[in-house]
């Protein structure tokens, strides 16, 4: 009885509760964390703080001098006219008394080609920034304002990409030089794609107008086509090759002469010449439809049958220029002193000022996921400037930058924004190519150099105030390498030549290789490789051998592989123990991140504890370094960790740093491993009567066609051929063609090698595996 009454009080004091059906582990745990993240989320989102930013508004003073300050680049192909081009430039505007030509028969040589090198060869093969006042006759108004412009002459050759690549990461627009017979060529499609990746506004010139051949309007389609941007000339030539005498301006509708000593004089007519007016009208008519395709007001105005004025046609020029929609094209002959200073007036009036140009930074207090916070090109705001450029100059390091925030003055203390160090401004100069002119400050949207501060090219700088920093520039990955070695014994100049090379220059890599205890150079082709030789000897005093070239060959899987492996080893005292479970899989590249190998840890219940997995990562990018087939580097790689046994006396990092390394390697022939080879974007430019030898000639290196296109007394040949099979290929040209072709290459892609190519790789490999055993 007392029983039952005991069982009847507990049943009336046990709360109520419905059935609930038991789940599994697994469910029963998402099911919480959701209804838990549920009950969270709302108090989360209302407690998370906003990190808010001062708003520092331009002054009067900033707007004025931002308005007049323009900041851009000259890039093209090889031989478009770029350095010849910048010469005009600075000749026009006062900052040099003389003109001197790239290969000029008085031995001086362009003011912007500085170095010895570049004036022997006729090539730029470092950008150089200068600055100068210009001014400009505006095309709404006719005014004449006078302008502060900072220019950076960029070379053409891919091997000095790296150059173009941070010239145009801290510009806010840039001249695309064009040659008016070659027209858009392989380098073209390279700035074009660079120009697109910072966002740079740009201005065409077609140059060299006084080269027999020369077809504007054949250009300006390919620039349509091939650069997918829209296009349309501002100007028409009058007189054609060597006849021409200036251009009409469609825009101001004016006749425009060259007059004078070496062109000085712009001469100004109201009345069009006869022989251009009709063409002139049709081009018009071309500027506008063009226009209106991305520009809603000209647009409108057409669809109304409104003729705009001068003032809307510019300000719809600029606004379409600066959105990136479009390309205003201007023509002449820079060699010939011709229409140079129209296209000035076009860099004043169409291209961005600084304060136009969007600019971002992170804050680096918050995640990386946080949103970036927009930079003002005011003076008042704390201090954001971008090292983009190293030089090793006669006072020491001298490191270009751009402030796109804030004053920088001469003895202000200045951080670094990786390293944390405070450092102090020496000195503070603005170039004139090798020249420098000291100033005691400078501000937004200004480019300046510094001497003596330790840093590496892309690095951020601050007042100390904010925890800004910028992102850095694209750098591509080498394609060709080379062994050194100094004649005689080693100096210390030969360690201390490769590390300032490798610190100027992010393209240039150096490595020791471990069996054959060589010093391997890396860099973007034969000639990159081959001035920082010729650079050794002349700066350093240290002449230096080269082995054969060797190309930059990688590995990859085609298929994923399990593995299960346990590495043990049994000494006195504590052993080694570490058991990791998982798989290897093929991985496309990530277009955010730009990689192609990455680590997954998928350990659940703390099989491997958490302090482990860094070691399983470590030692799978180690193994990746050498692959088995050919001792290249593995890409294309992905490694998921699901499993995982450790040992709590005899495992270390140590231990499943080397368990991952040798679960790669035991199932990396699972995987179905093949080697790549980088294949090259080769075009070739001789004349027609050679065409069929030289696509013979390509053929023979397996090459497969492009592209080929026939003009009046030449052709251009596209095609794409693997590194391996084109050494050698600049003396094979010149000999097919009597001396008259010239190829320009630049690196596309990796893809898979011929399987007797891999075998003969493979047995190489394993020969001198068994040379360096014995």
């Amino acid at each position: 009885m007392l029983a039952s009454n005991i069982f009847q009080s507990c049943l009336r004091t046990r709360p109520h509760t419905r059935f609930t059906p038991v789940l599994p582990a697994r469910l029963w745990s998402l099911r919480r964390n959701a209804a838990t993240a549920a009950a969270v989320k709302p108090s989360e989102v209302a407690q998370e703080p906003v990190k808010e930013y001062p708003v520092f508004e331009l002054s009067e003073e900033d707007h004025r001098r931002l308005k007049f300050q323009r900041n851009i680049g000259v890039s093209a192909h090889i031989d478009s006219g770029k350095t010849t081009l910048t010469e005009r430039i600075l000749y026009y505007t006062g900052r040099i008394r003389d003109i001197h030509e790239v290969r000029g028969r008085d031995n001086v040589g362009a003011k912007m080609d500085s170095m010895e090198l570049e004036r022997e060869k006729g090539i730029t093969i470092q950008s150089a920034a200068t600055f100068c006042d210009w001014v400009a006759t505006m095309p709404a108004t006719g005014d004449k304002e006078k302008y502060a412009i900072n220019i950076i002459d960029t070379p053409g050759h891919v091997d000095f990409t790296i150059e173009v690549e941070r010239a145009l990461r801290v510009l806010d627009g840039a001249i695309l030089v064009l040659c008016a017979v070659a027209g858009v060529q392989s380098q073209t499609t390279t700035v074009d794609r660079q120009m697109r990746r910072y966002n740079v506004p740009r201005i065409s010139f077609i140059n060299k107008m006084d080269r027999p051949g020369a077809n504007p309007w054949r250009v300006i389609n390919q620039i349509r086509q091939k650069l997918k941007i829209a296009a349309a000339a501002v100007q028409v030539p009058i007189g054609v090759e060597d006849d021409l005498r200036g251009v009409v301006d469609l825009v101001r509708w004016k006749a425009i002469y060259n007059e004078g000593e070496k062109g000085n004089k712009v001469v100004e007519s109201d009345e069009i010449p006869a022989e251009v007016l009709e063409l002139a009208k049709d081009k018009r008519r071309e500027l506008l439809e063009q226009l209106a395709e991305v520009d809603d007001e000209i647009g409108e105005m057409l669809i109304m049958d409104e003729e705009p004025n001068t003032k809307q046609l510019a300000e719809a020029i600029r606004r379409a220029t600066i959105n990136l929609k479009f390309s205003p094209v201007f023509l002449g002959s820079a060699i010939k002193n011709t229409a140079v200073q129209p296209l000035l007036d076009g860099v004043c009036a169409y291209l961005p000022t600084p304060s136009e140009s969007k600019v971002v930074a992170h804050d680096t207090s918050l995640p990386t996921t946080a949103p970036q916070v927009e930079l003002q090109p005011a003076s008042a705001a704390p201090l954001v400037a971008l090292a983009f450029k190293l030089e090793e100059g006669r006072f020491g390091q001298l490191t270009y930058m751009r402030v796109y925030q804030g004053t920088m003055r001469k003895g202000q203390f200045i951080y670094h924004a990786r390293t944390g160090k405070k450092v102090k401004v020496p000195r503070l100069v603005r170039m004139h190519s090798n020249e420098m002119e000291d100033i005691q400050e400078i501000g937004p949207g200004e480019i300046c150099a510094i001497f003596g501060i330790d840093c590496a090219s892309g690095d951020t700088f601050t007042d100390g105030t904010t925890s800004f920093s910028m992102t850095s520039m694209f750098v591509p990955e080498p394609v060709i390498s080379l062994a050194l070695k100094p004649v005689g014994a080693e100096t210390p100049n030969f360690s201390r030549a490769l590390n300032r090379f490798q610190k100027e220059d992010p393209t240039f890599r150096v490595h020791i290789d471990k069996e054959s205890k060589e010093t391997i150079i890396s860099g973007m082709g034969e000639l990159h490789l081959e001035i920082y030789v010729e650079r050794m000897k002349r700066e350093y005093n240290v002449e230096c051998t080269t082995g054969k070239p060797r190309v930059a060959f990688r590995e990859t899987i085609t298929q994923r592989a399990d593995f299960f492996y346990t590495h043990k080893k049994q000494t006195g005292g504590a052993g080694q123990y570490a058991r990791v479970i998982g798989f290897v899989e093929p991985m496309e590249m990530n277009e955010e991140t730009g990689k192609d190998v990455e680590f997954v840890n998928q350990v659940m219940g703390g099989n491997i504890p958490s302090n482990y997995i860094p070691a399983c990562e470590k030692g799978f990018y180690e193994a990746l370094e050498k692959g088995s087939l050919s001792g290249n580097p593995v890409c294309g790689t992905r490694l998921v960790l699901n499993d995982g046994l450790a040992h709590s006396v005899d495992s270390s990092e140590l231990a499943f740093r080397l368990a991952t390394i040798g679960a790669f390697r035991e199932i990396y022939n699972a995987a179905k491993p093949i080697i790549l080879e980088p294949i090259m974007t080769v075009e070739v430019v001789a004349p027609s009567e050679f065409q069929s030898a030289v696509i013979g000639g390509l053929n023979q290196r397996r090459g497969t066609i492009v592209d080929s296109e026939v003009r009046e007394d030449e052709f251009t040949c596209i095609a794409e051929v693997a590194l391996n099979d084109m050494f050698g290929y600049s003396s094979h040209l010149r000999g097919i063609t009597q001396g008259k072709g010239e190829f320009s290459m630049e690196y596309k892609t990796h893809q898979p090698v011929l399987p007797q190519v891999q075998a003969e790789l493979e047995a190489a490999y394993k020969k001198s595996l068994g040379q360096t055993k014995k």
